[in-house]
């Protein structure tokens, strides 16, 4: 059996804030909301795949983030990486690295939502 990721949650101190950063960013790759509740809103891009959402923690503690945790976002190409990347910056987030080529072959950039969780988006080049 293979296993699929169903979806990934960050935790937020701050809903609203957190809601305009994903709807900019999942709007890059043609998602939408899918859910929003006092507590939690969700983001898809339809059908069965993964989704993503934010939270309020449901212990009432602060949110934080894990070092070493990163969420990876497949785009279709360059542009939509750069698109993306400035779409996080411009909703709040923070550069981890800008667009560009790696060493392992991927064109990425990396950057934190307003949260200070780490995530990027990257295309495999010559793979469209």
């Amino acid at each position: 059996m293979q296993m699929a990721i169903a979806h990934v949650t960050f935790g937020t101190g701050d809903l609203a804030r957190g809601a305009r950063f994903y709807d900019a960013v999942i709007a890059e790759f043609g998602g939408t909301r899918s859910f929003a509740h006092d507590t939690a809103i969700g983001w898809s891009l339809g059908g069965a795949g993964p989704s993503l959402g934010i939270c309020l923690p449901f212990d009432g503690a602060p949110a934080t983030r894990g070092n070493g945790t990163m969420v990876a976002l497949m785009a279709k190409d360059e542009d939509q990486v750069r698109r993306v990347h400035a779409a996080a910056l411009a909703e709040g987030g923070s550069c981890e690295g800008p667009p560009g080529l790696r060493a392992n072959g991927f064109y990425a950039a990396y950057f934190r939502d307003p949260d200070g969780n780490k995530m990027n988006a990257f295309c495999i080049p010559g793979d469209g």
